[in-house]
């Protein structure tokens, strides 16, 4: 397996920006979110028990997770995330680990995106290195509201289930900066990049 870099940040804080750009880099990116939605779309792995676990309800017209409605089961019922994260969370890591041991020749270093990595602390056994990427609330607020349409309240919500940004910054090996211009994050990716190289040559 290469040697693995974590790739972390609050909702809207820009990871998929930053993974973009490892990517064009040649590097091989797993992207914890999509194999999610891989799992949820209609037809996926989950949902079978997703809908015994929560009924019908959960499920929209083509059978795909109907993520507003379970959004609000998860709110209303602390304990329906364990139960959701139950399901989800064993078919997430079993397919980042079988999409990390293919083709890893291909890569010198893997970057694993996992938006929840520091919440899940069971990660950090995972991944070699911890890369964050961080801007402040008032930004993640506007960058959400302005690209999903959900009102300030719910993103509040969701920033409130999230691990701190104080927590995330105490648990990075790297911070990129992504509260200004997108332009200025490529030279710190750049930078990372060369340093991660080099780590990965040790690692080897």
């Amino acid at each position: 397996m290469s040697y693995v870099v974590g790739l972390t940040g609050g909702i809207g804080s820009g990871k998929s920006a930053v993974a973009q750009l490892f990517a064009e880099r040649g590097i091989k990116v797993i992207d914890t979110d999509a194999i999610a939605h891989a799992l949820t779309a209609a037809g996926g792995a989950a949902m079978p028990a997703i809908r015994a676990e929560f009924g019908d309800g959960v499920a929209n017209a083509e059978g795909a997770l109907d993520r507003a409605a379970m959004r609000a089961i998860v709110f209303a019922d602390p304990s329906a995330r364990k139960r959701l994260e139950s399901i989800l969370h064993p078919l997430i890591r079993s397919e980042s680990e079988r999409r990390l041991l293919a083709d890893s020749a291909d890569s010198p270093y893997a970057i694993l995106m996992v938006p929840l990595l520091v919440e899940s602390g069971d990660y950090r056994k995972r991944v070699d290195r911890i890369a964050v990427v961080d801007c402040a609330e008032a930004t993640q607020i506007d960058r959400v509201m302005s690209r999903s349409g959900l009102a300030r309240s719910e993103i509040e919500r969701i920033l409130a289930a999230q691990a701190t940004r104080a927590e995330r910054l105490a648990a990075a090996d790297d911070v990129i900066d992504n509260d200004g211009e997108l332009t200025a994050l490529a030279p710190q990716v750049e930078r990372l990049h060369v340093h991660y190289l080099a780590l990965s040559r040790q690692f080897c």
